[in-house]
C-alpha cells in the first residue's frame, strides 16, 4: 500500500531530471547552480563515479576526484534540481560496481583502463 503511494507521487507530482547514462569508473563532469546569497553561479566537478546506489528518488551516485593531492569525495543525488547538467567525458572499465579500493590508489595505480 505505501509504496504504491510512493511511486504515485514520484510519477505525478516530481520533475525527472534526463542525464546520460554511466557507470562506476567512467570520468564525469556535473555542472551544479550554486546560491551565494542573491547570486547564482554554475560550477562544475570532474572526477572518478565510486558508486550508483538506490532507486526512484533515493537514488544517489559518488563522485571522487584528486585536488592538490587530497582526495575529495561528493554524494548526488540524481533528481536535485541544482544539477544542470552532466557529461561523460570517458567511459572506463571495471569490474566492479562499487570501486572503494580507489580509495587507495595513488599515482598510475589510479588509472581506469578505458
Amino acid at each position: 500500500m505505501f509504496h504504491n503511494i510512493t511511486k504515485y507521487i514520484e510519477n505525478e507530482f516530481l520533475s525527472k531530471n534526463h542525464f546520460p547514462s554511466f557507470r562506476s569508473g567512467d570520468t564525469i563532469t556535473i555542472f551544479f547552480e550554486i546560491k551565494e546569497g542573491e547570486k547564482k553561479r554554475i560550477q562544475s566537478f570532474k572526477g572518478v563515479v565510486i558508486k550508483k546506489q538506490g532507486k526512484g528518488l533515493t537514488k544517489t551516485f559518488t563522485i571522487r576526484k584528486i585536488s592538490g593531492g587530497i582526495g575529495i569525495e561528493r554524494i548526488f543525488v540524481f533528481n536535485q534540481p541544482n544539477i544542470q547538467k552532466i557529461e561523460v567525458n570517458k567511459k572506463g572499465k571495471v569490474r566492479r560496481s562499487k570501486i572503494y579500493y580507489f580509495r587507495s590508489l595513488k599515482g598510475k595505480k589510479a588509472r581506469i583502463r578505458s
